[in-house]
């Protein structure tokens, strides 16, 4: 049931980003194609999912968001594009792909990046049924997500960490805004959207950040247990440009104790919603267990 409503949505949603790019009026056709590229190139969909599943969790069919849910995707897919820059991580594969750079060259993938990231909130304001000033604080939550306060801001600590042994604390700073910041973004929307309570968005808040903590140690494990075809992308790329992980601050041990604990904390945070967040319950479950 999990992985079937996980597997419908994610159709669901992709068909919705192509009729998206389908309608979108470009001065560059070679540009649209860049942005196709990777927006439509599969992976988890996992931030819209997320949305989705957070108004499921407060009595409302996430699946009535789909273009906040949309915009989250375009944002994410934006950030992936550009860190695989030669100027930031300089990776050649991503999904099992050629990544962008690769393919369209340097300059096009950048543009095609800032293109995603704009056309996001274009994309967002399209969706209907939500009351004007609820939509504008989606927004709002989103925007702060992606900037300065967010991933990007992670990105920058990320950047001069390298070849730099950081402490824990300034590793949890960078990841809480490199990883964490959209999926807080993603399942605070979903609530918010969905006319949460102020109870309920505090323990779906309490959630998301020990998911984003849960995805991103599960990230460093996999980045030297993990199986590069599997992945989609190479593996020891943490080793190779020298930056600190949960793996290399701590042992591969403890880093699978401490996502252990950090998904018990998140299924804590679910602790007064019933039935309707078991969809929530078993995603955090099945990060620490995945192999991409």
């Amino acid at each position: 049931m999990f992985k079937e409503l996980w597997r419908q949505r994610a159709e669901l949603i992709a068909a919705d980003l192509e009729r998206e790019l389908r309608a979108t009026k470009s001065l560059d056709e070679n540009l649209l194609r860049a942005m196709e590229y990777s927006l439509l190139a599969g992976g988890k969909r996992l931030r819209p999912i997320l949305l989705m599943a957070a108004a499921d969790s407060v009595g409302v069919s996430g699946e009535k968001f789909i273009k906040v849910a949309d915009a989250l995707e375009m944002i994410h897919t934006y950030s992936l594009i550009h860190d695989d820059l030669p100027a930031m991580d300089n990776d050649d594969y991503r999904r099992g792909k050629l990544t962008n750079h690769k393919v369209f060259g340097e300059a096009t993938a950048i543009l095609a990046g800032d293109a995603l990231l704009t056309l996001a909130f274009e994309v967002a304001l399209r969706q209907k049924e939500v009351a004007p000033e609820i939509l504008l604080e989606v927004l709002k939550e989103i925007s702060t997500a992606a900037g300065v306060a967010g991933m990007v801001g992670g990105q920058a600590i990320d950047l001069h960490a390298e070849g730099v042994k950081i402490d824990f604390a300034t590793l949890k700073l960078m990841h809480l805004g490199k990883t964490g910041a959209l999926f807080r973004a993603a399942i605070r929307s979903g609530a918010i959207l969905a006319g949460a309570t102020a109870q309920k968005l505090e323990s779906l808040t309490c959630y998301a950040e020990n998911f984003g903590l849960a995805f991103q140690i599960t990230d460093d494990i996999l980045d030297v247990t993990g199986d590069e075809k599997i992945l989609g992308k190479p593996t020891g790329s943490d080793a190779k440009n020298l930056k600190s992980t949960y793996v290399s601050l701590t042992s591969l041990d403890e880093a699978k104790k401490l996502a252990a604990a950090t998904v018990e904390a998140a299924l804590d945070a679910l602790k007064n919603f019933g039935d309707e967040a078991d969809f929530l319950r078993e995603l955090v479950k099945y990060l620490v267990a995945r192999e991409k």
